[in-house]
């Protein structure tokens, strides 16, 4: 069913915002840290020369050049946002990037592109899916200019340390627990395929899959593997990473500049992570990697598209940190149930954390527990065995005092006959 009108210009509009986020970064991260130095001055005077005896103004001058760097980098992903098939409104104060390449021919990975926007986690823990536009756009014609606000720029800063989580040599521990688990349970399962040219006959798909990490790792490994994600802010930086970088550790970023608190001393806050800690073109020719975008139910749970067919056409497929973000779960088990090969397998990492729990745009939101959880899986349909429980952080910083730990359920599901 082809998008309405007016869903497209909402779609168009709403991406035309993450733009002005992401070129937003530095006007607004920098008034924060202003408002530190101006805080200073509130202070009695003999506590001013305490704080000078620290070194508290020169961090405060430090932050500032991790914060341009930060966006130098986020102004390189949005140089050509063109390329993502919206026709755009010039910016009335000028706000938009600069510099930037044309786009040249993408390496081996293919980015699809339908209509989507994001989910977002509490406790400041972004999955990178969030479904909210959540701004009025005024009216048709000339719409008033967008000005990101705290919700917007805490996508922005979350999408920053999913780079770390995917993409950064200090997120691999991360990484192990949450998505070597997943690929080893695949290898498993498909034990008797050995070879890349066997592999890569298995179709392998990874729903929120945020910055492609873990799509790439399965396709690394020579299956054929698609992603499918949401989330505008993880489009535009997923697609930089995996077609317009070309070598290991070219990007510097300063990920956890934008808070103070937890911090031991002041390298937990500074210290840089360099990305790629990979070759992202380093795959096998087997193998056949894309990234499709937009709502999950919306692509892979109509019925089966004549062109592009999904009943019964995946091989595999890995939820990690995703099914929490239904609100009806059981129109995710549906769907995940009926595009699944007879055989097929389904393997699981994630917590509970409902996604639309007393949100306040009167979304539906079914919230069940880990047993109405499984229980509802087997009634769909599935047989769960290999079960266990996974401590994880997500998004961490490994240096700070205080942690999440997310003690996720994992499982491997079978699809009965």
């Amino acid at each position: 069913m082809a998008p309405r009108p007016e869903d497209a210009e909402e779609e168009r509009i709403h991406f035309q915002n993450v733009l002005t986020t992401f070129n937003n970064y530095a006007q607004y991260s920098l008034a924060a840290n202003n408002r530190r130095r101006r805080d200073i001055y509130t202070i009695p005077r003999e506590d001013q020369e305490l704080l000078d005896t620290l070194g508290y103004k020169k961090k405060l001058d430090e932050v500032d050049e991790a914060i341009l760097a930060n966006a130098d980098f986020l102004a390189k992903i949005v140089a050509n946002p063109e390329i993502f098939g919206h026709d755009l409104d010039d910016e009335e104060d000028g706000d938009d990037a600069e510099g930037g390449s044309s786009p040249g021919p993408p390496q081996r990975h293919s980015h699809s592109h339908s209509p989507g926007h994001s989910h977002d986690h509490g406790h400041s823990h972004d999955h990178g899916h969030s479904h909210d536009h959540g701004h009025s756009h005024g009216p048709p014609g000339r719409r008033k200019k967008f000005r990101p606000t705290d919700f917007d720029m805490d996508k922005l800063r979350s999408t920053l340390k999913q780079f770390v989580r995917d993409w950064s040599e200090e997120g691999k521990v991360e990484r192990d627990l949450c998505y070597k688990p997943m690929t080893d349970a695949l290898i498993e399962y498909f034990s008797t395929a050995k070879t890349p040219e066997e592999r890569g006959k298995l179709r392998v798909l990874v729903p929120g899959a945020g910055l492609g990490r873990l799509a790439w790792d399965v396709a690394h490994l020579g299956f054929s593997c698609q992603g499918n994600e949401f989330s505008h802010y993880m489009l535009l930086s997923s697609f930089f990473i995996l077609n317009r970088t070309d070598q290991i550790g070219m990007h510097k970023l300063y990920p956890y500049v934008h808070s103070f608190s937890n911090a031991p001393n002041r390298n937990s806050i500074l210290r840089p992570i360099t990305i790629p800690d990979v070759l992202p073109s380093d795959l096998p020719p087997t193998s056949n990697f894309s990234l499709v975008a937009g709502d999950f139910e919306e692509i892979y749970g109509v019925e089966s598209d004549p062109d592009e067919p999904q009943s019964g056409q995946w091989d595999a497929i890995l939820t990690c940190f995703f099914m929490d973000t239904a609100k009806n779960i059981v129109n995710y088990l549906r769907i995940i149930h009926k595009i699944l090969a007879p055989g097929g397998v389904w393997i699981n990492l994630g917590p509970l954390l409902w996604h639309f729990e007393n949100n306040n745009n009167n979304e539906p939101s079914i919230e069940l527990d880990l047993e109405e959880f499984k229980n509802l899986a087997r009634a769909i349909g599935f047989e769960i065995s290999n079960e266990r429980t996974i401590d994880s952080t997500y998004t961490n910083n490994a240096e700070s005092m205080l942690a999440y730990t997310y003690h996720s359920a994992f499982w491997t599901a079978t699809k009965k006959a």
